[in-house]
């Protein structure tokens, strides 16, 4: 996988579109923070934070979709948990940690690049304990429950159940109905055999909820993808929207809402 790039150009996205943590913030402390923020393209299996590295970054993705995988010492790789222009890749700063924990790495290319913001300019905005802050606290315990009903999930449900969840929250954080996807790829996110994913994507499609392309994978039946998932995906689903704020209606950061 592809080391993170040299990051390119030094202008910063608009509050109002974008990353929708960075587009919730107040002017005031977005101004702040912008002319610490560079771009990054995005390219497939761009790596982000490589396991046990310590973290001078952390990424603001605009499009697209992060991955973070726990890899065994046998080399089986599973998916935790996904990021995508609601959220943040780099939580474990605000945890106390500097070390990656686990490796992230660019899922899904969009058009659009990553904003980075340095490690030193992310803990200095969170030691001001003002609305940045606030919100990275919202995301933080958002994941934290994505974290736990994953765990859950994949104890419980079935492959066709976690498959669908899976290409639901992909869905939710691309744009269009199409993206690029293999059912190797999509193995090692489900932590299954790639024979299981293709029986499974092929149920999928025969019952017209997907149509399988060459390397990729289009949402033709959105409800249909809803009723073959399992019920993790609108808890997830739910606890992000409570969480985390509708950017587009700069809703005021109250610090007693983050427990």
């Amino acid at each position: 996988m592809k080391h993170p790039l040299t990051p390119v150009t030094t202008h910063p996205s608009p509050p109002q579109s974008g990353n929708k943590l960075l587009a919730a913030l107040p002017a005031e402390d977005y101004l702040r923070i912008a002319p610490s923020l560079t771009h990054v393209p995005q390219t497939f299996k761009l790596v982000l934070h490589k396991t046990g590295e310590t973290m001078t970054n952390v990424y603001f993705p605009v499009g697209g979709c992060c991955s973070t995988t726990y890899v065994m010492q046998d080399g089986k790789m599973v998916e935790v948990a996904t990021i995508g222009n609601e959220g943040v890749v780099g939580i474990t700063l605000f945890l106390g940690g500097t070390v990656a924990p686990s490796e992230t790495f660019v899922q899904i290319a969009a058009d659009a690049d990553i904003l980075v913001m340095p490690a030193a300019v992310f803990m200095t905005e969170l030691n001001r304990r003002g609305a940045f802050y606030d919100l990275i606290s919202r995301f933080a315990q958002a994941l934290q429950i994505l974290y736990m009903q994953s765990v859950a999930c994949n104890s419980f449900h079935t492959v066709e159940e976690r498959c669908a969840r899976w290409l639901l929250m992909t869905h939710d954080r691309v744009e269009g109905d199409e993206f690029q996807l293999t059912h190797e790829f999509l193995s090692y996110m489900l932590g299954v055999r790639r024979p299981t994913v293709s029986l499974v994507l092929g149920t999928l499609d025969r019952a017209g909820v997907i149509h399988i392309g060459m390397k990729k994978i289009t949402i033709v039946n959105r409800k249909g993808l809803e009723a073959a998932s399992c019920e993790c995906y609108e808890v997830v689903r739910k606890a992000f929207d409570q969480l985390l704020p509708d950017p587009s209606t700069r809703e005021q950061i109250n610090p007693r809402f983050v427990s």
